[in-house]
């Protein structure tokens, strides 16, 4: 097209203006331009040919058109789109990536006559524990105060909240702050909540009496507000100043923001309390949390006997073991699979119980528009928690066979008729307080959610293993009263979860090769007995520096 042109010079020189104006002339009428070229057609030229000509010559006199031309160019391909059929390309079938979903029961049933055939004599117990902190141990120095306490700046009344050791935390805190700003603490008031549904208060869990004589050198603490502010509130402690405290607020805070509405009102509320303290505290500060933690807060008498009696029970029964046994916290309560969004092997009932399991604890939480849940994603990060199956295989892979005692702390079991019966095939020595306590020796508990944990959490908190399964303030705690009891190790097995979730969706796993694997996890988790709280750690968790002190081994054998 582009010689044609060339030999159509009268079209071009239009275009070029024939006096001295820099504006040119109009262009000439497409009509004329036709009849005037038409001699100049060469005879054979085209339908085809002849349109594109045509074109060309309007886009050259009309530049404006070109404007359009994007417009132009999407209409055709909306067009194109319209009409082509995309039913004819390849199905593509993405298979779901490695671990993200639940395939154990396929694994176990692959497995089971290798871990059957595994004639393992030495059990795990007996020599899991080999790691030491270089040559160190670590004993508690939590010293009382023997001096007398200044005059009080006034009363804290704070609300804890949440199940056992979420109002632990509370009261830990609140004696730190009561310390710090040098106030009088009201024994805390338990929030009744729709989960736990635990109506019990401070004295039915803790001791009460004990609770207030050993603070009483450091924090002065009372069972209520003095009756001469009360008269000012008519009595009602919901009209008093309530400070709404940020999560993790800094020691800064109470000094300069509730202090001087303390010193001015004489009596202040603080709701909710869980976690409204940050953990990078002075020592000071450390100083009584570590004294409420770990030496004023003692179950009451009732909890306390119980517990014991269960310890006893379970030592005497791994007597071949030197009285040593494994306890599990096992996280598979309805509310907690409901919670984790994690989809198991349940099929349609299990996907309506959840379904009803949450609207009952957090209605419209999962149904909020926008809101995407991932299982799959979900269990590759290693946030669902492990089945009775799972743990299972877990720690047969780890060593421990099925001579081994292991008590097993937990709520009801969803779906406890089937998804129990694996781990009871590997661990037939498997014990609850159910299976420890006759009715008459659990009735003063059972009602109760919290008085039954705190049964569960003595008896994990002498066991020789403690294995943790999901997360939450119950190992944590466990963990950090552990390392202060046995000289800064919590002897507690953490597992990966996110390699877990890998291993346990291979159809091809082998006994051997997973067991290597487990043996590895297992010594990983003896090597981080021994950790040291850093800055923004929980110092619950971490009592190694601000509890404990450092002896050297061999000085603590030679006196």
């Amino acid at each position: 097209m582009i010689p044609q042109v060339d030999r159509d010079p009268p079209s071009i020189q239009i275009r070029i203006p024939v006096n001295g104006n820099s504006t040119p002339s109009p262009p000439a009428s497409p009509l004329l331009s036709r009849s005037r070229s038409k001699s100049s057609v060469q005879p054979n030229r085209n339908l085809p040919h002849r349109i594109s000509w045509f074109l060309l010559s309007l886009l050259l006199r009309r530049q404006g058109i070109l404007l359009f031309a994007p417009l132009i160019y999407i209409f055709s391909m909306l067009s194109h789109m319209r009409t082509a059929s995309f039913d004819a390309g390849p199905l593509i079938n993405r298979r779901p990536a490695p671990g993200s979903v639940y395939r154990s029961p396929q694994v176990y049933a692959k497995l089971r006559e290798e871990i059957d055939a595994d004639n393992t004599t030495a059990d795990a117990i007996s020599t899991i524990w080999k790691r030491s902190y270089k040559g160190v141990e670590w004993k508690p120095c939590v010293n009382k105060s023997s001096g007398v306490l200044p005059e009080s700046n006034g009363f804290i009344f704070i609300e804890a909240n949440g199940g056992l050791n979420q109002q632990r935390t509370s009261i830990c805190n609140a004696v730190a702050v009561a310390g710090y700003l040098n106030a009088t603490l009201v024994i805390p008031n338990f929030h009744y909540h729709s989960i736990w549904k635990d109506p019990s208060k401070f004295g039915d869990i803790y001791d009460e009496e004990y609770f207030v004589s050993t603070l009483a050198n450091d924090v002065r603490v009372v069972d209520s507000v003095p009756e001469y502010l009360m008269e000012r509130f008519d009595y009602n402690l919901t009209k008093v100043y309530n400070f709404r405290v940020k999560a993790w607020a800094p020691t800064h805070y109470y000094r300069d923001s509730v202090l001087p509405k303390l010193l001015e009102e004489k009596v202040i509320r603080i709701s909710p309390f869980a976690n409204r303290l940050s953990f990078d505290a002075p020592r000071a500060v450390q100083k009584f949390r570590c004294l409420a933690n770990n030496v004023a807060l003692r179950f009451a008498k009732p909890i306390l006997t119980q517990g014991k009696t269960l310890v006893k029970k379970m030592k005497e029964l791994s007597a071949n073991n030197a009285g040593k046994y494994v306890s599990v916290h096992l996280r598979f309560e309805e509310d907690m699979v409901a919670f984790s969004c994690c989809v198991f092997d349940g099929g349609d009932q299990e996907k309506q119980d959840m379904i009803a399991a949450r609207e009952r604890g957090w209605k419209g939480k999962f149904t909020k528009p926008g809101r995407v849940i991932r299982p799959g994603a979900i269990r590759l990060n290693g946030k669902c928690p492990l089945t009775p199956l799972e743990v299972g295989l877990m720690l047969r892979g780890m060593g421990f066979n099925k001579s081994t005692y292991i008590y097993l702390a937990s709520g009801p079991i969803y779906g406890a008729n089937r998804t129990m019966a694996p781990l009871l095939e590997m661990f037939p020595n498997l014990q609850t307080k159910e299976m420890l306590a006759s009715e008459e020796e659990l009735a003063p508990f059972k009602n109760f959610s919290s008085r039954m944990a705190a049964l569960d959490y003595t008896v994990c908190l002498h066991s020789e293993v403690f294995v943790t399964t999901q997360g939450g303030n119950f190992p944590h705690f466990l963990m950090g009263h552990r390392r202060y009891l046995f000289g800064g190790h919590s002897k507690t097995i953490r597992p990966d979860k996110r390699k877990l979730a890998v291993l346990f969706d291979n159809p091809k796993l082998g006994w051997r090769s997973f067991k290597h694997q487990m043996l590895n996890m297992r010594s990983h988790s003896d090597s981080k007995g021994f950790e040291l709280k850093r800055a923004s750690d929980s110092i619950y968790i971490f009592p190694c520096p601000d509890c404990m002190c450092r002896r050297n081994k061999t000085t603590a054998t030679t006196t």
